[in-house]
């Protein structure tokens, strides 16, 4: 500011802009001070009086405001004193009310202009030091990928189920980015960092953007779920009413049920701080109701809440089947009998988000069990980071809520605050739509899909082994005739004397699990490592890890401050007056359910050094609390190995691309974040290589960038099955070189995990790898990242008859071959 308030300020901009300080403007709001800049307060301008074309006035660009909200925090537009004006503006209905200062046909300095335009371009002379406009944020390229999935719901090629299905996941992705990365961010200002990621977006910045990004995506996924799929929904039978639309039977038929299913499980509280009546804390995740009521015979309005049994259906379904009504407002239509003798003026459906990650002192800890299961049961109770409201709940009501939540005992001071609040502008919740997604409907759903058997099930699997390595591709490959079947088959085998394995996400019920305990009731050794800090997955592990212990079996929890992650299995068979090993290497969990919604590869073998190499590992794991110090013979193991290894394959690449030799990089992973190995890619791609990245979510490399990164193109896959696989390809001048394992390129699977990749030797498994690889990077469906970290999806290429079925669709039609 030059000079006095706000508003001359603001007119200070028209003045220069449009020759005149005459014209229509608002107060927004203000933008707190933050540790990086002022207090600042944000004004809009409704209407202009002057010529745009004036001989004196900078140029005007115009960015249409869903791409400047969907841009917020990219390369071009991160200073923090504009991303706090705009969250700001964003809170308001400053995007949505219609404005008189529109580009139009006039002629002059205004033209249109795309976000991009503006993005930093960086330095590509020297890569001694990489700078932030060298990366992508990895926060918000998760946002982009919940995006992606919601493109797959407004997509009117896919089937309505499956559409539902895809909003449901939306929102509980966003539930677990609000309990994880929202409360890492919100830790990291509350302390006092002013630092930024290699991205160079601070923390509380970080945290404007994320609010802008989550309304516009929420926005949308009401559009979707208000305009398409309810109405979809409702001309199939299975239309979700609210009460006003029930007719009196209807309505006396839920009013029985509320007084028999729901009415014994509710315990209203009040909210409102008063002598005997503790402010409640609100469970994490729980719909509930805020209600007010008084006295009949007038008096002050009570603030109370009214939590949803848990054990009740989002959606209950109607007695005569025409249909669906929410459970709120069942709740909301009969809280008369929860309050008798009261007046309720008002009830709205809210739900409070907690952070959810532990903090474990495994260093001092006598028991990781005892730890982690203490630790998880103050999960529920953990600081709130975000409040959902309905659309219609009126201001003064959301206020108070804040201003109860912030007067926690879990709450730090200034955690919570009007930015953390989103009103819904559909249902509270969407992630309930889950239910609905398994509705009997098979013409409304993706066809039914029975993996192939790959091995013939008349031989023995080890006698298949025994003679070549066979590759599995799931869901394409079914889970329970190969990975599955290799566990159970070994613990009903006579001959097998040793099952070792790792479990990480095992399931609700496991065929490998109780497969496991068989074995050992018949007296082989069995050693389990069950790793107990997957994250949402500790108490049902902690589960596995007793029964496992239970059954005799040797189990180990986990390493002192590392996650193991790897996917292996080894048995040991008797054969032939020896012992000869056999081994599963693997990119997904020991888990069917998943497998049948998850693209993964494994790799079963009877490799003598894949054997020694897995033995080796399952005795440091069994045997240390250190990361494995093992040089293996032919798996890459990180935290210790790995990352090495892949820094000198890539830079191998580079130097057959110097010399002129074929020299190109593939590979399919979830994410890519590791600072290190995308320098090593940059050098790569400046060096001649070819590098083709299919990237699922999170990727803070920045490919297309002339003179940087121009020959790196990173591809995302969407589809009905979750894409899971991590597969690496080396060209290596002509004698290529193929891996398989459980490691993603970006920190956390390598430094702080332990992680197994695996060569693969087979021609004919290579070849299929191959295959995989070809067919996801010319996918017609796939999504291309930009340099700006925008995701394009691609258009029709190719002539009338061109095949245009994704690669999850071509994959399905070409099964499997028996081995």
């Amino acid at each position: 500011m030059r000079r006095g308030s706000g508003e001359e300020g603001c007119r200070d901009v028209l003045r220069a802009s449009f020759g005149s300080a005459d014209g229509q403007v608002r107060f927004l709001g203000t933008a707190p001070a933050g540790l990086t800049r002022p207090l600042l307060e944000v004004w809009e301008v409704r209407r202009a009086i002057g010529a745009l074309d004036s001989a004196h006035a900078p140029p005007l660009h115009w960015v249409p405001v869903e791409e400047l909200l969907a841009g917020v925090g990219s390369p071009g537009l991160r200073d923090p004193r504009t991303l706090a004006g705009l969250t700001v503006a964003a809170r308001s209905d400053a995007f949505t009310a219609p404005s008189s200062v529109e580009p139009s046909a006039r002629v002059g300095t205004e033209r249109r202009v795309r976000l991009s335009d503006f993005t930093l371009r960086p330095a590509v002379a020297n890569l001694d030091r990489l700078g932030p406009e060298h990366f992508l944020n990895g926060d918000l390229s998760l946002l982009q990928f919940n995006a992606r999935v919601l493109a797959l719901a407004e997509d009117p090629g896919v089937p309505l189920l499956a559409r539902v299905r895809f909003l449901a996941i939306v929102s509980a992705n966003l539930d677990e980015f609000f309990m994880i990365r929202v409360t890492a961010l919100k830790r990291a200002v509350l302390g006092g960092a002013a630092g930024s990621g290699d991205d160079g977006l601070a923390a509380e910045a970080a945290l404007h953007v994320i609010g802008m990004r989550v309304r516009a995506l929420l926005e949308r996924q009401a559009r979707c779920f208000t305009d398409v799929c309810r109405p979809a929904l409702a001309a199939n039978r299975a239309a979700i009413f609210s009460w006003t639309e029930l007719s009196k039977a209807q309505q006396g038929d839920l009013e029985r049920y509320f007084t028999e299913k729901i009415f014994p499980f509710i315990s209203p509280q009040a909210m409102t701080r008063a002598p005997g009546h503790p402010f409640p804390l609100i469970p994490n995740l729980r719909l509930s109701l805020a209600v007010l009521v008084r006295d009949v015979g007038g008096g002050p309005t009570h603030f109370a809440y009214v939590k949803v049994p848990d054990d009740q259906p989002r959606f209950v379904p109607l007695s005569d089947g025409t249909g669906f009504i929410a459970v709120e407002d069942i709740i909301r239509a009969n809280l008369r009998a929860v309050y008798p003798g009261r007046v309720v003026d008002e009830a709205y459906a809210f739900r409070v988000t907690r952070g959810a990650d532990l903090e474990l002192d495994e260093q001092h800890a006598s028991s990781l069990m005892q730890v982690i299961e203490e630790e998880t049961k103050r999960r529920p109770f953990g600081a709130a980071v975000r409040v959902e409201v309905e659309g219609d709940m009126p201001q003064a009501v959301r206020e108070l809520l804040l201003r109860e939540l912030q007067f926690e005992d879990t709450a730090p001071a200034g955690s919570l605050g009007p930015s953390d609040l989103y009103a819904a502008p559909s249902l509270v919740d969407l992630g309930g739509l889950r239910d609905l997604a398994r509705l009997p409907h098979p013409t409304l759903d993706y066809a039914p899909h029975e993996g192939a058997s790959p091995i013939d099930p008349g031989r023995s699997i080890f006698a298949v082994l025994a003679e070549r390595d066979v590759l599995v591709h799931h869901p394409y490959d079914a889970f329970e005739a190969t990975v599955q079947r290799f566990v159970t088959e070994a613990a009903d085998d006579p001959s097998v004397v040793a099952i070792k394995q790792t479990l990480y996400r095992a399931g609700g019920r496991s065929e490998i699990v109780d497969a496991l305990v068989r074995a050992a009731g018949r007296g082989k050794e069995v050693f389990v490592f069950v790793e107990l800090k997957a994250r949402f997955d500790e108490e049902r592990n902690i589960e596995w890890a007793r029964k496992l212990e239970q059954a005799g079996i040797r189990v180990v929890y986990g390493l002192v401050d590392l996650k193991t992650h790897a996917k292996t299995a080894l048995v040991v068979r008797r054969e032939g007056g020896g012992i000869r090993r056999y081994v599963h290497i693997g990119t997904g969990n020991y888990n069917a359910a998943t497998a049948a919604t998850y693209t993964d590869v494994g790799l079963l073998s009877a490799d003598p050094d894949l054997g020694a190499d897995l033995n080796d590992l399952f005795n440091e794991l069994s045997g240390s609390s250190r990361p494995p110090q093992t040089a293996f013979r032919r798996i890459l193991v990180s935290p210790t190995f790995l990352t090495k290894r892949l820094l000198e394959l890539i830079a191998r690449e580079a130097e057959h691309g110097r010399a002129g030799r074929e020299a190109r990089i593939r590979a399919k992973i979830n994410g890519i974040a590791d600072p290190e190995i995308i320098e090593a890619l940059y050098r790569a791609s400046q060096a001649g290589v070819d590098i083709a990245l299919v990237v699922r979510g999170v990727c803070t490399l920045r490919p297309g960038v002339v003179g940087l990164s121009e020959r790196i193109r990173v591809t995302s896959i969407l589809g009905r099955f979750l894409e899971h696989a991590r597969i690496y390809h080396f060209a290596n001048g002509g004698e290529p070189e193929y891996y398989i394992g459980s490691a993603d390129w970006r920190p956390r699977n390598l430094r702080q995990r332990v992680e197994v990749v695996a060569p693969v030797r087979d021609q004919v498994s290579r070849a299929r790898l191959d295959g995989i690889l070809e067919l996801q990077l010319a996918d017609p469906t796939a999504w291309d990242l930009e340099p700006d970290g925008s995701y394009r999806r691609r258009t029709s290429e190719g002539g009338a008859g061109a095949d245009r079925r994704s690669s999850q669709e071509r994959l399905l039609a070409l099964g499997s071959a028996i081995a």
